[in-house]
């Protein structure tokens, strides 16, 4: 079947169900939920969904622990809630992704429950090795998330594998028939109708022969043994050539640690394996390869992460654009400033939804919510946040700690989605299941509907203004002033048609700098922050222009 990369002309919102909208009320966001707002988030542009997991879970890590690939999780719905929103996505010509997390499973999962039993044929679906319970680490690898990589297993006698979480027991992807299965999964909801994948930390499929110990990172030990490991594009190639060369769909890979160079190996359009590639180094302009490694906000990192990958990618293959998603802090906390949280907000719209690629946004985006910051750390659901908290500098107080969770930790984007300024903020009719961001009462959708001037109706005015613009489909990128450390400045240009972005990233007034080559008397300026017509910029300021 040919492939049309129809991908390339939407944008899409990511949903991470249980804290989108709750549906039914009992306090857990749903897909009950999602159907109620299917047309709000086709009304901000958004024409493709991604859905963080949504199958059967224990929860251990808030669905990335999956149970059943084949299957809705009943706090979500079920399969008949599933079957109504992917429904009311194709009748409204909208797309709909699933998270596909085959890095590994939960420990509550069929296939681990027999492999630790040794039944066949599933004695060799994970990563198993021997030893005694009190005895040496099969090697000295980390875990993303809680500690040292390896855990015994009393059923078994033997210790197994977790890249991430205690119940995330890594499946071993050498065996074919693990293989087999990956593909049984796509399969089953491709023939659904469903129309691609994001797949989750999907280049640590592939461990190095041996698994031997890492003498060299000193952080994530590991990790260059397994991330992009030796067989990872022989089994990419195999999942593309039996599956999705057959189905029209689309493909998302989360890539950890990738540069372009590499990411083309993966995504080059006439030899990849996989259509887009989330990459992390947007979400490095403050912190040091982790959101737990803080650094002050430095906007040419942040200039030279989306410079890299616009002109390294230029030609050869896709950009997936993002500045927010589950598992990072909210960008305006961040990047941005929670005094100008309006001003910034559409700032950071502008930086990114004008450049070349896919766009995505992530729920409550759009309207700004920004990091919580709980009295207690065991409010933190997060089973990484709980971890870093727990083993962070122990010579720091407790506070100090704890104010360094409120920057760093992913739970400040689970809050629920504020969607008015009643109680619960409008999320649920029930007790949520996790904290709502005291904020809700100014920052919430209802207020910004009524409101022509907000962040959320900027979002509109700007997605609808990329979708309109040939340039921004096919036009070349051009960066001015990358030594400039307040202002993002970059141009879009084809024969018959040239576009300039100009984003103020200070709190104070700054003198515009316009590039050479570029007559502003004779543009049109079709989107702005600030009704402003001098060349000084307001606090965030930023200015799109058209010639």
């Amino acid at each position: 079947m040919e492939r049309t990369r129809w991908y390339k002309d939407m944008v899409f919102y990511q949903i991470w169900p249980r804290s989108f909208k709750d549906g039914d009320g009992d306090g857990m966001g749903d897909l009950w939920g999602v159907l109620e707002k299917l047309d709000y988030i086709q009304s901000l542009g958004c024409d493709g969904i991604w859905f963080s997991p949504i199958y059967p879970s224990p929860g251990a890590d808030c669905g990335y622990d999956i149970a059943d690939y084949m299957d809705i999780d009943p706090q979500f719905g079920g399969m008949e809630a599933f079957r109504q929103v992917l429904k009311g996505c194709h009748d409204r010509g909208m797309k709909l992704i699933m998270d596909l997390v085959v890095n590994h499973t939960s420990d509550e999962h069929d296939w681990f429950q027999k492999s630790r039993r040794r039944i066949d044929p599933y004695t060799d679906y994970y990563i198993w090795r021997p030893g005694t319970p009190d005895g040496p680490l099969p090697n000295n690898w980390d875990s993303n998330f809680e500690g040292k990589a390896w855990t015994w297993d009393e059923v078994r006698g033997e210790w197994y594998l977790h890249l991430f979480a205690v119940k995330q027991p890594d499946l071993n992807m050498d065996n074919q028939l693990v293989r087999e299965e990956v593909k049984k999964i796509l399969r089953f909801w491709l023939d659904m109708g469903v129309d691609g994948f994001r797949e989750d930390v999907i280049t640590y499929i592939s461990k190095k022969d041996g698994l031997p110990n890492d003498h060299i990172f000193p952080i994530y030990k590991g990790m260059r043994h397994y991330n992009h490991g030796p067989r990872i594009h022989q089994y990419l190639a195999e999942f593309k050539r039996d599956v999705f060369d057959h189905y029209d769909c689309f493909t998302l890979a989360e890539a950890p640690l990738v540069w372009p160079k590499q990411a083309l190996k993966y995504i080059d359009e006439t030899s990849g394996q996989i259509d887009m590639m989330i990459q992390f180094q947007c979400q490095c302009a403050d912190c040091l390869f982790t959101d737990y490694l803080p650094t002050r906000f430095s906007l040419r990192r942040m200039k030279k992460a989306f410079s890299d990958w616009q002109n390294k990618l230029a030609g050869r293959a896709w950009n997936m654009l993002y500045i927010e998603n589950h598992d990072h802090p909210r960008i305006i906390s961040r990047y941005g400033s929670e005094k100008y949280w309006v001003e910034s907000g559409k700032t950071l719209a502008v930086s990114y939804l004008f450049q070349q690629g896919t766009p995505f946004l992530y729920q409550g985006q759009e309207i700004g919510m920004q990091n919580w910051r709980p009295e207690d750390p065991e409010m933190y659901e997060d089973v990484q946040t709980r971890y870093n908290y727990a083993h962070s500098n122990l010579k720091k107080s407790p506070q100090e700690r704890l104010e360094k969770m409120w920057r760093s930790s992913r739970d400040s984007a689970r809050t629920p989605v504020q969607w008015d300024d009643t109680e619960n903020a409008g999320f649920t009719t029930g007790k949520p299941w996790f904290y709502v961001n005291p904020n809700y009462k100014e920052i919430n959708v209802a207020a910004q509907e009524a409101d022509p001037d907000s962040l959320l109706n900027f979002y509109r005015k700007a997605i609808a203004l990329r979708k309109e613009l040939e340039v921004v489909r096919h036009g070349t990128y051009r960066e001015h002033f990358r030594r400039s450390k307040t202002q993002y400045v970059y141009s879009r240009e084809l024969p018959t048609q040239r576009l300039l972005v100009i984003c103020s990233f200070s709190d104070r007034p700054q003198k515009m700098k316009v590039p050479k080559g570029f007559d502003l008397t004779t543009a049109q300026r079709i989107l702005s922050t600030h009704e402003n017509d001098t060349s000084i910029l307001h606090p965030y300021e930023s200015r799109v222009y058209l010639w």
